[in-house]
């Protein structure tokens, strides 16, 4: 097996910058491959990989030979097979639907210009249509850890050539799970993004208006870095997303005292059967309550509900939609099972899916009311692992079990994140994943990050021990810190402002003994104006500390926030009480003729209490 086995990206960045070349250890690497392989349905060969080096060469002849301009500089990576990559063949494993690709997907086309070489591609259920791993003519492909046990699918290759270290990343796709019930099964972190967050153009659909690519890595800040260089709007994708002007951060609400994290589990998990699941989820459980995690048993019933959709309900009609022309003429050359379920399409008129789509809305807004006030769900990825003989002995029953978790998450347009969680008590790996709300993908990653180094498993099915995730090197989001002084404090007609643009609020403090507060006239609603007192320049009335609220923002937000302020209200620069200088609101001089002092009452709140008290 090649010297690079387990490695991960930052051993691939280290080496090279020791003066390794991406001849050699690529050449190195794909000598130790062998195509026949489960995992592999194609590989370079020597003119693909000497054509993939020439790339190579002019990707850092552009980028200034400046390798650290390429954070991804002659690294290796898979990538699932309905995937385009340019001098690979396209399938979906499917061997009469392939095609040659003219150009790389988006997603290729990010990683290469970040100096990345993809060198195969990777086996997975046809059509990208299953959980498990063994819809395939290229062969079932085995569980890392024990051959018998399912791989999970659709993107089992490019789960099993991860676990195995043959590559450090690989690209899934996920429409119902496919990128997370692998990486449960084979101890990886599977990145599933929100929808739209990375390009799909380029991608043979499954449900498209569900799709996403997703990433298989052996460690969350691998996956981060791979993230963040294919994250980007695609004009070229319909269903491509801009992130919204303001993301929620990911950091200050981890730094504050108390909980981590309130974190919604299955009130009533189900584990069909297998009790080497459900005694490695209570174990689990245990472990991530002595992170000092809030734990919320919650009623799933919605989600359930939700998930039965996607298979159960008209969505299937959007995979008859990928491959209508396809079928119509090589329905013969499907996988049975696959082309079984993909038919049930004619059993729905255009009626039923407009009836599904009002219950998927309907499930939608029971399922915020319920997470209004948790951060996130933590669940089992695949509450079961059964066997390879079993799976084709009942193919249907025991894939839908696998999704219990997962397929309600693109329905419901969340991101998510499955992460390594112990093993059980045969051996094979237990996992679990993290949900958010769309854009919060970052903050999953986070988390999972703690957990990881408090908990950490080796890397994938190698004997490499973990390294340390570091979450603040690998994400972080800037920020800007704001006193507020009166109506946007909590609760008051303003706070909104704050809240809408992911602001957090840090502490309630006083100002230092400086400052004076007046209400201001003929403002709606009222508000007030902070004015710093110079003592021994001719004031008549001595400074006090006035009670505000920091919060803190993206700074991504912080322009349209300033931008709401009318005049003769602005933002500058206030002192707090130990001394600090952070932005907050200031006003004018000419603002405070006919204003009224009210420095006595030491806040706003207790001006506005007690005039509304008066009243």
């Amino acid at each position: 097996m090649p010297s690079t086995l387990g490695w991960t990206i930052k051993d691939w960045q280290n080496t090279y910058r020791e003066g390794a070349s991406p001849e050699s250890l690529l050449g190195e690497l794909l000598a130790g491959l062998d195509i026949t392989d489960l995992a592999w349905i194609s590989l370079l060969d020597g003119n693909g990989l000497a054509e993939a080096l020439a790339e190579l060469e002019q990707t850092l002849e552009a980028a200034g030979g400046d390798k650290a301009a390429l954070p991804l500089y002659g690294i290796p990576f898979a990538a699932k097979d309905n995937i385009d990559a340019r001098g690979f063949e396209t399938t979906a494993a499917c061997p009469t639907f392939a095609y040659t690709p003219k150009e790389d997907a988006t997603t290729i086309a990010r990683l290469k210009a970040a100096g990345a070489v993809v060198i195969g591609k990777t086996n997975l259920d046809q059509f990208a249509t299953g959980l498990v791993g063994t819809r395939s003519p290229y062969g079932a492909v085995p569980n890392s850890f024990k051959p018998e046990v399912v791989s999970g699918g659709s993107s089992s290759g490019s789960a099993s050539v991860v676990a195995r270290g043959l590559v450090p990343f690989s690209l899934g796709t996920d429409t119902a799970g496919s990128g997370r019930v692998p990486a449960g099964l084979n101890n990886l972190v599977g990145l599933k993004p929100t929808r739209g967050r990375f390009s799909i153009r380029g991608v043979v659909p499954a449900c498209r208006s569900l799709d996403c690519v997703s990433i298989f890595a052996l460690t969350v800040n691998d996956a981060g870095l791979v993230s963040d260089v294919m994250t980007g709007f695609d004009a070229g994708d319909a269903f491509s997303r801009k992130a919204p002007y303001a993301l929620p951060l990911d950091g200050p609400a981890l730094r504050r005292p108390g909980p981590i994290r309130r974190l919604a589990i299955p009130e009533h998990p189900q584990w069909f059967g297998d009790p080497q699941s459900e005694a490695a989820w209570n174990t689990t459980i245990s472990l991530w309550r002595g992170l000092n995690v809030e734990l919320v048993p919650m009623d799933f019933s919605p989600m359930l509900e939700l998930a039965a959709l996607l298979y159960e309900g008209p969505w299937v009609a959007e995979r008859h939609a990928a491959v209508e022309a396809f079928m119509a003429s090589h329905a013969d050359d499907m996988n049975p099972v696959v082309k079984g379920i993909i038919s049930n399409a004619g059993k729905f008129s255009a009626t039923d899916t407009f009836k599904a789509q009002y219950r998927k809305e309907e499930l939608q807004r029971q399922i915020d009311v319920l997470l209004a006030d948790v951060d996130a769900l933590l669940v089992p990825t695949a509450p079961t692992a059964p066997t390879i003989q079993a799976v084709n002995a009942d193919p249907v029953t025991l894939n839908s079990q696998l999704g219990t978790y997962t397929n309600f998450v693109n329905l419901a347009d969340m991101s998510a994140l499955a992460i390594p969680a112990g093993f059980r008590d045969d051996g094979l790996p237990f996992g679990v994943t993290l949900i958010s709300g769309a854009w919060k993908d970052t903050e999953l990653q986070n988390l999972a990050c703690q957990w990881l180094n408090a908990h950490p498993t080796p890397l994938g099915a190698t004997d490499k021990v973990r390294p340390e995730e570091t979450p603040d090197a690998a994400i972080s989001t800037p920020t800007v810190q704001v006193a507020v002084v009166g109506a946007h404090l909590s609760g008051m007609p303003l706070n909104t402002q704050l809240t809408e643009r992911f602001a957090v609020l840090l502490e309630q403090t006083t100002t230092s003994a400086h400052y004076r507060l007046y209400a201001l006239p003929n403002t709606t609603p009222p508000k007030p104006g902070l004015k710093r007192v110079a003592a021994g320049q001719g004031e008549d009335k001595k400074g006090e500390q006035i009670i505000v609220e920091v919060w803190e923002m993206p700074a991504s937000a912080f322009g349209s926030f300033v931008d709401l302020i009318p005049a003769p209200l602005g933002i500058g620069n206030v002192e707090l009480a130990d001394g600090r200088w952070v932005n907050g609101f200031i006003c004018e001089g000419y603002g405070f003729d006919g204003a009224r002092d009210v420095t006595e009452f030491g806040g706003w709140r207790a001006f506005v209490t007690a005039e509304n008290g008066v009243r």
